[in-house]
């Protein structure tokens, strides 16, 4: 028999009785209010109430108390909670399981955290949702790279090239032997560089290189726009010839995502723009775990995990975390590629393969490539000739004396990480 609930993960603080809280949180997230009602009967609760299944007490953090909360302070405690949701509640339907799993419960005022970090779904999400269409091995057929890690950049200046100027960044980087280039996020559809015209000046350049090499860099072309323009957007790109397009996740949102997926013909590349504002907090919001998934179900080919080292708030554990996290099955889908950025070069590379052990990784380096002392070229092949080497097993100490491209590299963003 099919599994038919959803158990979704919380970590809360309250000053109220832990077991009272979990029950105030369950009732407010599936058949209760704050008054026991008419209709609300026995037999009514038990088919669609929320149960609780486990709470762990966990060490408080010394973290303030969310907003509003109420209760006396020194009664605070701290616990990871575990709901387990009737699928009938809400269906296999994304937008209306977060209103389960996600919705009034940050509100709560008798929490003063609350925080969803992680979901166990059931088959007949994937019975729905098609997930990724390439993921992982999709993606290294379309680059022409069936192994090692794959190696690719942001361009940088993100705004303000013209597109003609954006050719030949595109023609230096695939030169130089680049698997994969993608706009900004904040490159969007501006007037100063249209989606159009960005695809009519870098889209020949691939072509050519292609032609002449029999291997195409991807170039993600960012079509994040209203769902409405979405599919046009796609059209526009692969009309051309290109071989991805990127959408940030939570700007077009799940549906926008899912309704992208049953259409398009090219990996999607999930961008995680914004996540921050409700994954960064340890006491309100969602973690990455729990979104991952999601967003995976929707048909993300490719998502965003950031790096270690990164200039951003995760700490490495977090990052190695999320990355595991894509990593992992979900419901039989096909692998999602895990994509490494912010603050990335070649001397974390080893630190970073024997962390993860696989180069099944596509590590963006922007800054790493386009600020190379050398030029890009030569970002490019400290990147290559760094992550080669952690993969043969080599130390870190080896690639540095044997790849100069690598060693200065380092002049400028060192020490190299082993």
């Amino acid at each position: 028999m099919s599994v038919q609930h959803v158990t979704a993960t919380y970590v809360i603080e309250t000053s109220l009785p832990l077991q009272h809280a979990a029950e105030v949180l369950a009732g407010e997230q599936s058949t209760g209010t704050f008054v026991r009602v008419e209709r609300e009967s026995d037999d009514l609760r038990a088919r669609f109430a929320a149960q609780v299944e486990s709470i762990d007490e966990l060490p408080l953090t010394g973290a303030s108390p969310l907003p509003g909360s109420v209760g006396d302070p020194a009664l605070r405690r701290r616990a990871r909670l575990r709901l387990r949701f009737p699928l009938d509640n809400f269906g296999p339907s994304l937008p209306n399981l977060l209103a389960a799993v996600a919705g009034n419960l940050f509100e709560i005022k008798e929490l003063s955290a609350i925080r969803l970090i992680d979901l166990e779904l059931p088959p007949a999400f994937a019975e729905r949702y098609a997930g990724p269409a390439f993921g992982v091995e999709g993606t290294r057929r379309l680059v022409g790279r069936p192994d090692g890690a794959m190696i690719g950049t942001i361009v940088k200046p993100s705004i303000g090239l013209s597109p003609i100027e954006l050719a030949e960044v595109v023609s230096e980087l695939a030169e130089a032997g680049i698997d994969f280039i993608k706009d900004d996020e904040l490159q969007g559809n501006g007037p100063s560089a249209p989606l159009a015209e960005r695809v009519r000046a870098v889209m020949p350049v691939l072509e050519r290189y292609a032609d002449r090499t029999g291997r195409k860099p991807m170039y993600a072309f960012n079509i994040t726009d209203d769902i409405g323009r979405l599919e046009a957007n796609h059209d526009l790109v692969v009309g051309a010839g290109g071989t991805c397009v990127m959408a940030c996740v939570n700007l077009i949102g799940l549906p926008g995502l899912e309704f992208l997926r049953r259409h398009s013909e090219v990996p999607i590349h999930g961008h995680r723009a914004m996540f921050g504002s409700f994954g960064r907090s340890e006491q309100v919001g969602i973690g990455f775990r729990a979104w991952q998934k999601l967003a995976r179900l929707a048909g993300a080919d490719h998502l965003h995990t950031n790096g270690i080292s990164n200039k951003f708030y995760e700490t490495d554990d977090q990052v190695l975390d999320s990355i595991a996290a894509v990593r992992e099955p979900l419901l039989g889908l096909t692998p999602t590629l895990p994509v490494l950025s912010s603050g990335q070069w070649g001397g974390l590379a080893h630190a970073t393969y024997a962390a993860v052990g696989t180069t099944d990784l596509l590590v963006l380096a922007g800054g790493g490539i386009h600020g190379h002392p050398d030029g890009a070229a030569a970002g490019v092949a400290s990147m290559r000739e760094a992550w080669a080497s952690a993969a043969r097993g080599e130390t870190a100490d080896h690639a540095f004396e044997n790849s100069p491209a690598l060693r200065r590299a380092a002049e400028l963003f060192g020490p190299v990480r082993v």
